[in-house]
């Protein structure tokens, strides 16, 4: 868990003051007493209840291990985790990380909407020997709730209702409706702890749970996460403390504009960036600043990347991996900050939670946020439930026009966005020439996201990542893919909250298979829709620089189209 912070001579100033000021305001004290005047105010010591997760109670583990034994026991092939955010990214890098371990079902994570991928979960399954984890903590979680009814529906259709049920496993808070709808007969429930935000929920229930039916030893992760704590606790200088160390980098180079943080993980942990991204960039993007993960980019020349980045190396093990960290070291050559991080093993990763979560609060504290909050996450919910009103009160969604079409690709914008991209296009300008001046707007400092609003297939993936790395060859910018809905309950929050510093291209497509939901009004398909549609309305009503690509019916042939012409090959 070694951790090696690599600065510049003016960075590395700037960070002795930050840890020498931390230390001599208490900061470590005041964090772990939960004192609310290190943040905002603004009752950030009722969310603090994550520091003491490592230690759960005899209990829990019993009831978790009783759980798994008895999956195991049953003759479950798998197991599907239905969350969304805090609730979903945990158990995904715990499932890819660890994969399927023998005695134990199979892993699988779905938190999309999109019809195409619930359709191809479906078909990865066997759904007669499969269990099913609902996951939220308010138990009202749209997506969570949709998929749990399908699913559902489907299963009492085959094996009778109570069958049906006992193949359910629910975690949420207290007093939630899905804490209702557990007692009708579900397998088994585990109750959150409703003092720990979703997104700092890893070593709680919501990310011990499933890492029991997988079959990992819960004790040993906690033990780990344990460690990371004490190393983390009061008693010990700023400096000489993981987390809060971590936290001050973050924070200090954040405020001089290093805000990109870039991670670069071991193949073996590359999950691990999804769930840092949405720690970070949902508690820090609000009140017009934040911290902007960037996960999964293609590399480029050393010589393409801004003086806004901040480079993190995730390393797994001391085997050696000659082209990253020949990568990184050339980065730190050419003078870009670089924070190294070494986990012995994958079951380093709870210490990885803890350490980032300490290290996220901490960040929040030198930014002046509250990183507990999320208050622009609510505005997009919002607009998706106006919009299927509508649908459920006419049969269908409000009706649009593109401002361009061309070669099987269309064109959305609101009105400021679309007037400002044809007159700097000029007239007559073709759909190429309006995607340039879309990536023109991109200047020092900004970001340029990707949302793409499609299923997450290794087909999509392969065009989505090309069209990143052409941005970056053209400009330097960082760049950001999310898929959605997954990435509204992550970096949604900073892109809506944080400065104005994105450029976003939202892509969508066919409506795919028709997957209705029983006792709804409605598909997943125009769930999906709304979704997209009220991303784009929130986003154009905080005068982001925004533009849509709808795709078509076949986004197979449309999407290399759109990436050929960003890429201009």
């Amino acid at each position: 868990m070694r951790q090696e912070v690599l600065l510049g001579e003016e960075q590395r100033a700037a960070v002795a003051a930050g840890l020498e000021a931390w230390d001599r305001e208490s900061g470590t004290e005041r964090l772990w007493r939960g004192d609310a005047t290190l943040w905002t105010d603004d009752g950030e010591e009722r969310w603090l209840a994550w520091l003491r997760a490592t230690e759960a109670d005899a209990d829990f583990l019993t009831a978790a291990e009783r759980l798994a034994r008895e999956v195991a026991a049953s003759g479950f092939t798998d197991f599907v985790v239905l969350g969304m955010g805090g609730s979903s990214l945990c158990p995904e890098v715990l499932g890819r990380t660890f994969g399927s371990l023998p005695g134990h079902p199979r892993p699988h994570v779905l938190d999309s909407t999109a019809p195409a991928q619930v359709a191809e979960a479906e078909r990865r399954i066997d759904p007669d020997r499969t269990l099913f984890v609902v996951s939220s903590k308010s138990g009202t979680t749209l997506e969570t709730a949709l998929l749990m009814e399908h699913f559902r529906g489907r299963l009492e259709r085959r094996l009778g209702p109570e069958e049906a049920a006992r193949r359910f496993v629910a975690v949420t808070d207290p007093g939630s409706r899905l804490e209702e709808i557990a007692g009708e007969g579900f397998r088994a429930l585990f109750h959150g702890e409703p003092e720990i935000g979703g997104r700092f929920s890893a070593l709680s229930p919501f990310g011990l749970v499933p890492a029991a039916i997988q079959g990992l030893d819960v004790a040993r992760l906690l033990a780990r996460g344990a460690e990371m704590a004490a190393a983390c606790g009061p008693g010990r200088g700023a400096a000489a403390n993981p987390g809060v160390h971590l936290g001050v980098v973050l924070g200090t180079l954040g405020r001089r504009g290093v805000d990109k943080v870039t991670l670069v993980p071991s193949p073996g942990i590359a999950t691990l960036g999804a769930w840092l991204e949405q720690l970070v960039a949902e508690s820090t993007g609000k009140r017009g600043v934040a911290l902007i993960p960037v996960d999964g980019e293609p590399p480029a020349p050393v010589d393409r990347y801004g003086s806004d980045r901040l480079f993190v190396r995730l390393r797994l093990g001391e085997r050696p991996e000659p082209e990253l960290d020949d990568r990184v070291e050339e980065l730190r050559r050419a003078g870009h900050p670089v924070v190294s991080i070494e986990l012995r093993d994958p079951y380093d990763l709870a210490a990885e939670f803890f350490r980032w979560e300490v290290a996220t609060a901490v960040a929040g504290a030198v930014l002046g946020i509250n990183p507990f909050d999320q208050p622009d996450v609510e505005a997009a919910k919002v607009a998706t439930r106006a919009l299927m009103e509508v649908y459920q009160r006419t049969g269908s969604l409000p009706a649009e026009r593109p401002f361009l079409e061309e070669g099987g690709l269309a064109l959305y914008a609101d009105e400021r966005n679309a007037g400002e991209l044809l007159a700097a296009a000029g007239p007559g300008a073709d759909l190429g020439a309006v995607l340039d001046t879309h990536l023109d707007r991109l200047g020092p400092g900004d970001y340029f996201a990707l949302l793409a609003w499609l299923a997450m297939t290794e087909e999509h993936h392969v065009e989505l990542q090309a069209i990143r790395a052409a941005v970056l060859r053209r400009g330097g910018a960082a760049t950001c893919l999310g898929y959605g809905p997954r990435f509204l309950h992550s970096t949604g929050q900073a892109h809506k909250g944080g400065p104005d510093r994105g450029v976003f291209l939202q892509v969508t497509g066919a409506r795919g298979p028709e997957l209705p939901i029983p006792g709804r009004g409605y598909d997943l398909a125009t769930v999906l829709a709304s979704q997209a549609r009220g991303d784009h309305q929130v986003l154009a009503e905080r005068g982001r620089r925004l533009l849509r690509v709808d795709l078509g019916e076949d986004p197979a042939a449309t999407l290399p189209e759109l990436r050929r012409r960003i890429a201009g090959s």
